[in-house]
C-alpha cells in the first residue's frame, strides 16, 4: 500500500520551510537520480549535488545554503539526513501485525502475553515469560522461561530468546539473531575442557536494534549488557559478560571477545575484533578490520592493519615486514657508529 502524504504535512511534520505548494502530493522517497514526479528527495553529501540540476523529484531536503541557486520545489532543514531520516517511517510498506495469539502458537499457561501484542504463527514462548504491549513476534519465534519483551518490541521471524532476556522498550531484533546463547566458557583440567554453567542472562536497554544472525551470549555469572540506543548491524559476535555503553554503534561481522567493556557514543566499522578483559573509553571510533589488543583510554580514532594496495606492492610490503627486525639492529649499529664517529670528530676539534 502506498502512503500519500502532501508537501504540506511533511513540511509541519519536520518544521520545515516550504518553498512551493503545499497540496504536492507525495507518495515516497528515492535518490536524486531516480526520484520520480510524486516522490521527495534528499541532499546531504556534496558529492550528488551535480545531480540537483537535473532530477525530477517532486521537492528535495536542502539546507538553505545548498537550496541557493535551485529553483524548484524543496523543504528547507538544518539537517536533510535526519529530516529523510524521521519521514522514512511514514512511506514504510512493513506490514502491520494482527493484535493476538496466532492458533498455532505455543504459550505456556503462565507465561503473559498483553492482549495488546502479536504473536505470529508458530511462535514459541515459555514458562515465565512477560510480552509487554505493542510487541510484534514473528512467526517461528521461541521465547525463552522468565524473558521479557518490554513494550513497542518487534521481533522478526525466527528471533530466538534464551531463558532469562530482558528486554526494554522499542527494541527491534532481526531474524537469525539469538539472545542468550551460553558463553564460551571452558576450564582446561590436564589438556581436557570443562563446562563452565553460564548462569549469568541477557540485559538489552530502550530503543536498541539487533541485527540479522546477531549473538550476543549470556554471561558466565553476571548478564551481558547492552546500552539504551545500541545499533547492532547483522551477523555480530556479542561473548559473555560484555558490556556496551548507550548509543554505541557497530557495523557488521564485528567480534567482541568475553568481558570487554566498550562505552558510550563509540562507533566501530565493520570486521572490528576485540581481545577480552579490555575497556573502550565513551567516543571511540574504530576504523574497519582494526583488531583492538589493549584498552582504550582517550576518545578519538584509531586503526591498525595496512591499507588496500596492488598485490605485486602488497607482496613486496609484506616481504619487508619480515625483515624489519633485522633492519632495525641494522640501524641501531649504525647509530651508534656515526654518533661514535661524530663524538670523536668533536674531541679532535675542541683540542
Amino acid at each position: 500500500m502506498t502512503a500519500t502524504i502532501t508537501l504540506g504535512q511533511l513540511a509541519e511534520f519536520l518544521g520545515a520551510t516550504l518553498r512551493g505548494p503545499a497540496d504536492k502530493q507525495i507518495t515516497g522517497l528515492a535518490t536524486l537520480q531516480e526520484a520520480g514526479p510524486d516522490q521527495v528527495s534528499f541532499l546531504a553529501n556534496p558529492q550528488y549535488r551535480k545531480f540537483l540540476a537535473t532530477t525530477q523529484a517532486a521537492a528535495v531536503l536542502l539546507k538553505p545554503t545548498d537550496a541557493e541557486g535551485y529553483a524548484a520545489d524543496a523543504l528547507l532543514v538544518p539537517d536533510p539526513y535526519l529530516a529523510y531520516a524521521r519521514i522514512s517511517h511514514l512511506f514504510d510498506p512493513k506490514p502491520k501485525a494482527a493484535v493476538g495469539v496466532h492458533p498455532t502458537a505455543v504459550v505456556a499457561a503462565d507465561a503473559f502475553v498483553d492482549p495488546a501484542a502479536s504473536v505470529g504463527a508458530y511462535a514459541v514462548i515459555e514458562s515465565g515469560a512477560r510480552i509487554a504491549a505493542g510487541v510484534t513476534i514473528g512467526a517461528h519465534c521461541f521465547i525463552g522461561a522468565r524473558s521479557v519483551i518490554g513494550e513497542g518490541g518487534w521481533l522478526a521471524p525466527r528471533v530466538t530468546l534464551y531463558h532469562d532476556v530482558r528486554i526494554g522498550q522499542r527494541v527491534v531484533i532481526q531474524s537469525g539473531a539469538v539472545l542468550g546463547g551460553e558463553g564460551f566458557g571452558f576450564a582446561n583440567e590436564k589438556g581436557v575442557w570443562q563446562k563452565i554453567a553460564q548462569i549469568g542472562g541477557v540485559t538489552i536497554g530502550d530503543d536498541v536494534e539487533i541485527g540479522v544472525n546477531t549473538a550476543i551470549d549470556r554471561g558466565a555469572m553476571d548478564d551481558t549488557r547492552i546500552g539504551n540506543g545500541v545499533k547492532l548491524d547483522n551477523q555480530i559476535q556479542i561473548a559473555h559478560n560484555v558490556q556496551i555503553g548507550d548509543h554505541t554503534a557497530m557495523a557488521a561481522c564485528v567480534g567482541i571477545s568475553g568481558s570487554a567493556k566498550i562505552g558510550k557514543h563509540c562507533m566501530l566499522a565493520g570486521g572490528v575484533g576485540l581481545v577480552g578483559h579490555i575497556e573502550i573509553c565513551d567516543g571511540v571510533f574504530v576504523t574497519g578490520m582494526t583488531m583492538v589488543t589493549r584498552s582504550i583510554t582517550e576518545p578519538g580514532s584509531y586503526s591498525s592493519g595496512t591499507a588496500m594496495q596492488p598485490a605485486a606492492e602488497w607482496r613486496k610490503s609484506a616481504a619487508r615486514m619480515r625483515h624489519l627486525d633485522d633492519m632495525a639492529r641494522r640501524l641501531q649499529h649504525l647509530e651508534k657508529i656515526v654518533e661514535a664517529v661524530t663524538s670523536g670528530g668533536k674531541a679532535s676539534s675542541d683540542g
